[in-house]
């Protein structure tokens, strides 16, 4: 277990996991390019002792590796989880045995309470100016320099909860930042009601925080349970505060750096593009300023940063983490859910399967009704409900289940103008979109049975394909450089593609044979209410009937954001340039 940010670097170091960069380096887009093209190779973190512009090192992938996250948490993610459940369910009903049993569990619960502490080590020394950090421009297109890795803190003016969450900054000025916030995430919450009342919201902000302090952030927590307790539980020791010096807040008190601030109501400043996780740049928008009063920092600070991209990214193994630590305690609220799994190659939030015991007829739609109005899970976008069994983190077992058990006819269910995902693209508008359902449980109905030979050629069906690949009989996915819904229509309406259950369309930058790049393309890439076609669709009343085929145009659409791509020039520099980086 590490206590703060540079024991974890430490650490990382002594374990082989970390890299010191002697070469200048520019923030300015070389940075992105090495720490890509590391996580490629699995290298190890960077530390990047000499960056132009700045006095401070900056630490990049510090969790970009199963093994990296387990140096954090000084355990396996898996095994917190397990841990918690096992013991609230010892608790139904509580005893002393119990308790005495789960003794270490309830050490760590005991000790959930932050600290409150006088001398704190950020406040040591202090910049003028955030011109002074090496704050990244990642992405060509990016609208400034973005700070990637915060620890957002604000609190509910009325109850005084602290909420901490990560959220993007761009860069404003010496003293300014945009901060974007959503309604849905606890920190825009506390704006929106600050807002109500005509008042500042103060925010302190910690970059380089206790690296369980940042894999807390990121968490959907449950209601009730916040970030700051739950770190000191995972910890096993309780979260130092301290004071800040220019707001009314506590803060970590170990962090490297603190900017205190606030935001003021009513103030809005156009913020973006960015380069996301999606793999795309996601559009500019009016968000709240972060007004800075003063930037305080520990004496050798070490600034911590981030890159977001076309998956997968360091983001994949801070995903995966915080899944395996709340998978099992999902259980608590649905005791017929086995496992559930969100995949990074579609952004997490695109895919979400769940393993469920069906104890009585469509049990799985009732679930999944039920998992879509939960938290931060509302945001999915594809759910596919599975058998239990069925290994949810296996991509060929959950496409062996809707092989066997899916049916247009009953297994499939459309929710319209649902709540989305900010940065997905392919919502009606933001913040709005449509969802889908499949249920892949076994079912009674009889199925039709699956291709076994398509056509030699099927740019003889429509000559706009480029390639196509048969995945599992069932599943037909095609290459198109344009035309993708007019190829499915073409394609669903055939009678020689009558036996396929499933046919989707990409556009020419996927690779076929890559997983990761088709599932990235397909799910980040259509929006079911309006990319999906079936060869024939009826009314009965209200309730739409589909038959024979379903058509997924997942191609790029005019008026998607761009997809992301490194300057040419950057990535010719770090070619040449690579063998310095490691000496």
């Amino acid at each position: 277990m590490t206590s703060d940010f540079r024991d974890f670097i430490e650490k990382l170091e002594k374990e082989g996991e970390l890299h010191r960069v002697k070469e200048e380096v520019d923030p300015n887009l070389e940075i992105t390019e090495i720490a890509i093209k590391a996580q490629k190779e699995n290298k190890p973190a960077l530390l990047f002792e000499n960056v132009r512009g700045s006095r401070y090192p900056l630490a990049i992938n510090s969790f970009a590796s199963a093994k990296r996250i387990r140096i954090a948490l000084g355990q396996e993610p898996e095994e917190i989880g397990v841990e918690l459940l096992n013991f609230v369910e010892s608790l139904k009903p509580p005893s002393l045995k119990n308790i005495f049993t789960h003794r270490k569990t309830v050490k760590r619960l005991l000790s959930f309470r932050p600290k409150k502490i006088r001398k704190s080590p950020v406040h040591e020394e202090s910049s003028e100016s955030l011109g002074e950090l090496p704050i990244l421009k990642c992405w060509p297109d990016d609208g400034g320099n973005f700070i990637t890795l915060p620890l957002v803190q604000t609190k509910d003016l009325i109850t005084g909860i602290p909420n901490l969450g990560i959220y993007r900054m761009q860069i404003h000025d010496h003293l300014s930042t945009g901060m974007h916030m959503q309604i849905g995430k606890g920190g825009g919450y506390h704006y929106w009601e600050a807002e109500k009342q005509s008042k500042e919201l103060p925010v302190a902000v910690t970059l380089g925080g206790d690296p369980v302090l940042t894999i807390a952030a990121i968490m959907a927590l449950p209601e009730g349970i916040g970030e700051l307790e739950f770190a000191g539980m995972v910890r096993g020791s309780k979260t130092k505060l301290s004071r800040c010096k220019t707001i009314d807040m506590y803060a970590p008190s170990t962090g490297e750096f603190l900017l205190e601030g606030v935001l003021k109501p009513n103030q809005r400043k156009l913020e973006g593009p960015f380069g996301d996780h999606f793999g795309h740049y996601s559009a500019a928008g009016n968000y709240p300023v972060f007004n800075i009063n003063k930037i305080f920092h520990r004496k050798n600070p070490i600034y911590p940063a981030t890159v977001v991209g076309k998956p997968p990214q360091e983001d994949k193994y801070l995903g995966d983490c915080t899944q395996n630590i709340l998978k099992p305690l999902i259980r608590i609220i649905h005791p017929e859910v086995k496992d559930i799994w969100a995949y990074f190659e579609a952004g997490f939030h695109s895919l979400l399967v769940v393993a469920t015991e069906n104890r009585y007829t469509r049990e799985a739609i009732k679930t999944s009704l039920s998992i879509l109005g939960l938290g931060q899970l509302s945001l999915t976008k594809v759910l596919i409900m599975v058998d239990e069994g069925v290994n949810v983190k296996s991509k060929s077992e959950v496409l062996d289940a809707i092989k066997r058990n899916f049916s247009l006819e009953t297994s499939m269910m459309i929710i319209s103008k649902a709540p989305s995902d900010t940065l997905d693209f392919t919502a009606e508008k933001i913040h709005q979109g449509n969802k889908l359902v499949i249920d892949a449980t076994t079912k009674t109905e009889s199925n039709r049975p699956l291709a076994k030979v398509l056509p030699k050629d099927l740019k003889a069906l429509d000559n706009r394909i480029l390639d196509w690949k048969l995945i599992r009989g069932f599943l037909l996915v095609v290459k198109v450089k344009k035309g993708g819904s007019d190829v499915i229509k073409n394609l669903i309406s055939n009678p020689l593609m009558s036996s396929i259950k499933l046919i989707v369309c990409v556009s020419e930058d996927i690779d076929l044979d890559d997983d990761t790049e088709v599932m990235w393309g397909i799910f980040t890439r259509f929006d079911p209410g309006s990319d999906m076609f079936f060869t024939n669709q009826k009314f009965n009343g209200a309730t739409p009937i589909y038959e024979g085929t379903v058509g997924i145009d997942a191609t790029w659409k005019g008026g998607y954001e761009k997809t992301l791509t490194m300057d040419d020039k950057i990535v010719h520099k770090v070619e040449e340039k690579w063998d310095q980086y490691w000496k």
